[in-house]
């Protein structure tokens, strides 16, 4: 299943893996439309293997309002989820897993920004 192209965040879900690329600021629509693929998959699943979020840069928000509704997509999903990827190069980007690791449940891997193929490997393996 695959996110609306030209939001701001392209997403694909991938045998228990949800790929995640934002194009800009993030919306509170994104987490939205993210949790209608989701939450079904966790229904039928349990839980998602992983999480890889391809961002070279760090997006931001476009508003407080998507800010509130990306915390509460995490509220809501984070303990059915193993693994997170992030694929990046922004220094924002690197720290964040340090601080989501003390209230979040999977665990949390950076990877270079392009090192997909290593990112996805450890979403699949856990190694």
């Amino acid at each position: 299943m695959e996110g609306a192209i030209g939001a701001m965040i392209e997403f694909k879900l991938l045998e228990g893996v949800l790929v995640l690329r934002p194009n800009g600021p993030l919306t509170a629509d994104d987490f939205h439309r993210i949790a209608q693929t989701v939450d079904p998959y966790l229904l039928d699943n349990g839980r998602l293997v992983g999480v890889l979020i391809d961002a070279p840069a760090f997006p931001g928000w476009e508003s407080f309002g998507a800010f509130i509704e990306h915390m509460k997509f995490v509220r809501d999903h984070h303990e059915n989820i193993e693994r997170i990827a992030v694929a990046t190069d922004s220094e924002i980007l690197k720290l964040a897993p340090r601080f989501a690791e003390h209230f979040a449940h999977p665990v949390f891997k950076v990877f270079r920004s392009g090192d997909i193929d290593a990112a996805l490997a450890w979403l699949e393996t856990g190694t």
